[in-house]
């Protein structure tokens, strides 16, 4: 675990983002892309052998093992069930009520010119489920839910098949509870090309969210244009400002810090590339911080987490509340917790974040799971232009305009034709004038 000064942080964050940069996926990615561009299932199933549990001759699974697969779980472990019913229900109210943000209209410009605005579910949307290390059991939810919610006309889901052939059962059963249409075993570059493209048995989605490893991200990437996506999804990271007053200065609390270590470590458990951070008052704080991250991971014990904080963990010692807001701003964490008194004045100064969780009881884990909003999120700084998956991924809002003869559009045919003779484009100008 690096501990680290305020003033010495521009530096260190410079060297990190330098260091970040990795393209070694691409090579093969594109090879992959090629070859199901070519070859359709055949592909998939060549790159399946090679790189997934089994390689089924039969992509599609049928939504009767989804049903299965739920129906065993409530028998086998009903409180997760239970669970996965609960979470469900909130990630839906939260959907539904964001999509009430987007709606039709239309503006009367001026006489004879009227503008509008018109919002078109996507036609077909996938939604990939990454089943490595851990079967990622809640993106089911987070990625289908809004789809369905959003009106998309057919939602997918896609997963890496284990031995038999279909994908992790705990996966199909939050595919059943989510309500998908269709099913895929089928995992990494290779599904997302399968998606993008289309193949024989595999239809071609209007567009991919979900996340994965660094060669379902390299798809997703090279394959933008050809087909729709979220974002391009790196490390997982939170970065949490802990120990502060609303004034800026510090408090050193065992309690504090253990809280602050809980949340860091629970990040760094994703995996090696998982990135924890945070922001403290003082010297003494970020060592109690550190100390307590030893201790929880002792008891962990995760050689994922251990490696994540070894290679990338980070506590950096704010002079300031101005110097940790600022930090905050530069990092643009995917997730950025407020573990602090007075958490609330801080909110309007924060700008760069994939989720905000306001106070020390809005634990970030709670996003994860099971309070209603989204957990796939920007990550590597990409917080600074965009926001996490929601309802407005699965949304198209596109325009239209209707005249009549006006005083409004007589304007509007004249700004036309001077400003494309302007441009030196006189069909335009000739086109709006062709109208009077």
């Amino acid at each position: 675990m690096k501990i680290i000064d305020g003033a010495e942080f521009d530096a260190y964050w410079k060297n990190q983002a330098a260091a970040s940069r990795d393209e070694t996926a691409d090579a093969a990615v594109r090879e992959i892309i090629a070859a199901v561009r070519k070859d359709g299932d055949g592909a998939v199933r060549l790159f399946a052998s090679r790189f997934d549990k089994s390689a089924p001759e039969k992509t599609e699974v049928p939504l009767s093992a989804a049903r299965e697969a739920y129906r065993a779980l409530e028998a086998e472990d009903p409180r997760l069930a239970e669970s996965l019913n609960f979470a469900a229900d909130n990630i839906r109210r939260f959907a539904l009520e964001q999509k009430k943000q987007f709606f039709d209209f239309e503006y009367e410009m001026g006489k004879g010119i009227i503008a509008g605005q018109k919002v078109i579910p996507v036609e077909r949307a996938a939604v990939y489920a990454p089943a490595g290390r851990f079967p990622l059991v809640s993106s089911v939810l987070m990625g289908a839910i809004p789809a369905l919610a959003a009106g998309a006309g057919e939602v997918i889901l896609a997963s890496p098949p284990l031995e038999d052939g279909l994908p992790d059962r705990r996966i199909l059963a939050a595919a059943h509870l989510a309500g998908v249409q269709r099913i895929f075993a089928a995992g990494g570059a290779q599904a997302i090309a399968a998606l993008a493209l289309g193949t024989e048995s595999i239809p071609r989605c209007d567009i991919i969210a979900g996340p994965g490893n660094r060669y379902v991200a390299a798809a997703k990437r090279i394959l933008y244009g050809e087909v729709g996506i979220d974002f391009i999804a790196g490390p997982t990271d939170v970065l949490v400002i802990a120990g502060v007053r609303d004034d800026g200065r510090g408090f050193d609390g065992e309690a504090a810090a253990d809280l602050a270590a809980a949340d860091m470590l629970a990040q760094a458990e994703h995996d090696p590339d998982a990135r924890a951070r945070a922001l403290v008052p003082s010297r003494d704080f970020a060592e109690k911080t550190a100390a307590a991250l030893e201790r929880r991971l002792s008891s962990l014990a995760s050689e994922a987490a251990r490696s994540s904080l070894d290679s990338g963990g980070l506590i950096v010692v704010c002079g300031s509340k101005d110097e940790a807001v600022r930090i905050a701003n530069v990092i643009a964490p995917e997730h950025l917790e407020l573990q602090i008194p007075g958490a609330e004045s801080w909110v309007a100064s924060l700008r760069n974040y994939g989720s905000l969780f306001i106070g020390s009881l809005a634990a970030e884990v709670l996003g994860d799971y099971s309070a209603g909003i989204n957990h796939t999120l920007p990550t590597s700084g990409s917080a600074r232009f965009s926001g996490g998956l929601s309802v407005r991924h699965f949304l198209k809002t596109v325009t239209t305009l209707r005249c009549t003869k006006g005083e409004g559009w007589e304007k509007a045919v004249d700004a036309a034709c001077r400003i494309a003779r302007a441009e030196g484009l006189r069909g335009h100008a000739e086109s709006a004038g062709a109208r009077r």
